[in-house]
């Protein structure tokens, strides 16, 4: 399992990352810090300030990933190429601030509104950048169901990596994260007769292939399709021998494009060519 460090404006700047790992870059600690969000300036031309925070010589160590709030699909393709320029690979886009001040210029969460804005918005992005491009959203402005549309549009486009916030727009940071449509999504991509375990409780959710020969089996099929996952006899204490055989985690914290949705669909292609049927 992963663990990603979230941003926080005026808190999770270059200062506190470095202390952060100073202190708390044990092995496997945070593998990545998501830099607070930057808006890119219409005019296109850079702020020396906010741009210092993102210096690579003030960001080594473990990888730091900027994240952009914008409306305009050409304009964040642009500054994305600008972030290409100072090394970094990979850039995030944030769909899941709830923010007010935010959300009232169509930004962050507030571009699930209108889906189709949404879709125009990342065909301008994955037209003109290149590179990794990954997507932190929420499940919708009002009600998680709206996020089946929302998911049919992320499925046109090669994200590397998808974080979603169980929660809509409306909820701010109030309420119970809303683990059903997490599952929901992960069934999107998988097998319909897959049964998960986990999905009302916990941070993960349990997957098991009967016959598959093993959990190891499971998990390097999954990884020659670029999705990884842990055995579940990783997490045993003691005898392990006694846990569920041919069952693999998902891990549910930051989960990533690897578990949901586009590559829940290569995890189906990689178990299916072990010839086996999900279940």
């Amino acid at each position: 399992m992963n663990y990603y460090v979230a941003p926080m404006e005026g808190l999770t700047d270059r200062v506190w990352r470095q202390a952060h790992q100073k202190w708390f870059g044990w092995a496997g600690g945070p593998a990545r810090y998501y830099a607070p969000f930057l808006s890119p300036p219409e005019n296109r031309v850079l702020i020396k300030k906010k741009m210092a925070e993102l210096a690579p010589e003030t960001n080594p160590g473990v990888p730091v990933i900027p994240q952009l709030l914008a409306k305009d699909g050409e304009l964040a393709a642009w500054m994305i190429g600008e972030l290409r320029k100072l090394g970094y690979t990979e850039v995030n886009l944030n769909f899941g601030c709830p923010a007010g001040t935010v959300t009232a210029k169509g930004k962050g969460s507030g571009m699930l509104r209108d889906p189709a804005k949404l879709d125009a918005f990342l065909e301008a992005v994955f037209s003109h950048a290149e590179g990794p491009i990954s997507v932190k959203t929420r499940l919708g402005v009002e009600k998680p169901e709206e996020f089946a549309a929302i998911l049919t549009i992320y499925n046109r486009y090669p994200i590397s990596e998808l974080t979603i916030h169980p929660r809509v727009m409306r909820q701010l940071y109030r309420g119970q994260a809303d683990r059903e449509a997490f599952a929901a999504a992960l069934h999107a991509g998988l097998d319909p007769d897959l049964t998960l375990a986990g999905a009302h409780s916990g941070l993960h959710f349990l997957l098991t292939l009967p016959g598959a020969g093993g959990e190891q089996a499971m998990v390097q099929a999954a990884a020659k399709q670029g999705v990884r996952l842990k055995g579940l006899s990783e997490y045993y204490m003691q005898d392990a021998a006694h846990c569920r055989p041919d069952t693999v985690v998902a891990g549910y914290s930051g989960l990533q494009a690897e578990d949901i949705p586009a590559a829940a669909a290569a995890l189906s292609r990689a178990w299916r060519q072990m010839s086996h049927s999900i279940i």
